[in-house]
C-alpha cells in the first residue's frame, strides 16, 4: 500500500502539471467545442498506453539482466523527477492580454474531425519524449524482480484510468471560455506547489534503500 501510494502521488502530480498533453486539450476545448476536446483526450490514453506497456516489457527486461542496471535507471528516475520539480518551481504567470487573447481566437475558430482530434491527441502524446522518461521513472520506484504481472498491470491501467477522468475532466471545464481565464490567473502558483512536492518525493527515492 505505501508503495502504490507513493505511485499514485507521483504520478497524478505530474499528469496535472502543465505539460503538452493538458496544453493540447485546454486549447483544443477552447478552440473547437467539448466533442473535439474529449476525442483529443481518447487519444493522449491511446498514446499513454504504448507508454505504459513498452516501459513495462524494458523495465522487466533490466531487472532480469541486471540489479545494479536497475538502480542506475531508478536514480536516473529520481534525478528526472526532481529536474521537473525545478522546472514547475519557475512558473511564472501568463499576461491577461494572451488569456484574452486565446479565448478571443477560440471564438472565431472553425471546428475539425473527431479523427483529427484523436489524431492530435494521440501524436502529441506517444512522440513526447518527457512522457517516456517520466513513466519509466514512475515504474522504477514499484518494479522488483518479484512484482507480479498482475500487480504490474494494475499499475498500468491506473495510470490510463486517471488519465481519462483527468484530462476528460479539462475537456469538460474549459469547454467554457470563463473559466479559462479564471484558472489561468493562479495556474503558476499551483505548478509551483506540484514542483515542490515533486521535488520532495524525488529525493525520497533517491534517498531509499
Amino acid at each position: 500500500m505505501t508503495a502504490f501510494l507513493t505511485f499514485a502521488t507521483i504520478h497524478i502530480l505530474g499528469m496535472m502539471s502543465p505539460g503538452p498533453d493538458m496544453a493540447i486539450v485546454t486549447r483544443n476545448a477552447l478552440k473547437y467545442n467539448r466533442r473535439i476536446a474529449l476525442f483529443t483526450t481518447l487519444g493522449i490514453v491511446l498514446g499513454l498506453m504504448v507508454h505504459v506497456s513498452y516501459s513495462l516489457l524494458g523495465l522487466s527486461v533490466i531487472i532480469k539482466q541486471s540489479i545494479l542496471l536497475f538502480n542506475l535507471v531508478k536514480y536516473l528516475g529520481a534525478a528526472y523527477l526532481i529536474y521537473i520539480g525545478l522546472k514547475s518551481l519557475r512558473a511564472k504567470p501568463q499576461p491577461l492580454h494572451e488569456i484574452q487573447a486565446q479565448v478571443g481566437k477560440a471564438a472565431r475558430a472553425q471546428t475539425i474531425t473527431s479523427g483529427a482530434a484523436l489524431r492530435m491527441g494521440f501524436l502529441c502524446n506517444v512522440l513526447n519524449p518527457k512522457a517516456t522518461l517520466f513513466l519509466f521513472s514512475l515504474f522504477t520506484q514499484v518494479m522488483a524482480p518479484n512484482t507480479p504481472l498482475l500487480i504490474q498491470s494494475l499499475y498500468g491501467f491506473f495510470i490510463l484510468g486517471t488519465a481519462l477522468m483527468w484530462f476528460g475532466a479539462l475537456a469538460l471545464l474549459f469547454s467554457h471560455a470563463d473559466i479559462k481565464q479564471r484558472f489561468a490567473k493562479i495556474q503558476h502558483h499551483i505548478e509551483r506547489a506540484f514542483g515542490a512536492i515533486l521535488i520532495a518525493l524525488g529525493l525520497k527515492v533517491a534517498l531509499k534503500e
